[in-house]
């Protein structure tokens, strides 16, 4: 059973992103690594956006359900986009900053409960290389 379906569309790297609310419009373009302009955002960012939000909220979650106070948390997602001999790759960092109150082990502790929630970390596991960074 579904909690929730997002619905986007696009007509590729030089367009726009937009959601079926239209509450997300962005432009998109080709990265200057590339030849594009980069005027806009690319989807490797949106991504990266995406995870980051969406594991800080799971680091909240499992936070919270063990009663641990993450409050000034943040997550820095890193998305390169790779070539590999049958097209592109991902490969991603997450950087968990977490208070300083909490022990070294707490605090991984944390980082690997919340990679085992993250809806993006159960989508992407063993799909792409990922490195969880604590800082």
């Amino acid at each position: 059973m579904s909690l929730y379906t997002a619905i986007a569309t696009s007509a590729g790297r030089n367009t726009r992103a937009v959601t079926s609310d239209g509450k997300l419009d962005v432009k998109l373009s080709l990265q200057k690594e590339f030849g594009g302009d980069g005027d806009g955002t690319n989807p490797e960012q949106l991504f990266a956006a995406g995870y980051a939000a969406c594991f800080a909220s799971s680091l909240q979650y499992v936070a919270g359900r063990r009663k641990v106070d993450v409050n000034g948390m943040t997550v820095t997602a890193e998305v390169d986009l790779r070539a590999k001999d049958t097209g592109f790759a991902l490969s991603a960092v997450l950087r968990v900053k977490l208070p300083g109150h909490l022990s070294t082990e707490a605090k991984q502790e944390l980082a690997d409960a919340a990679h085992q929630v993250c809806p993006y970390s159960n989508a992407t596991r063993g799909n792409i290389p990922l490195e969880l960074v604590i800082e």
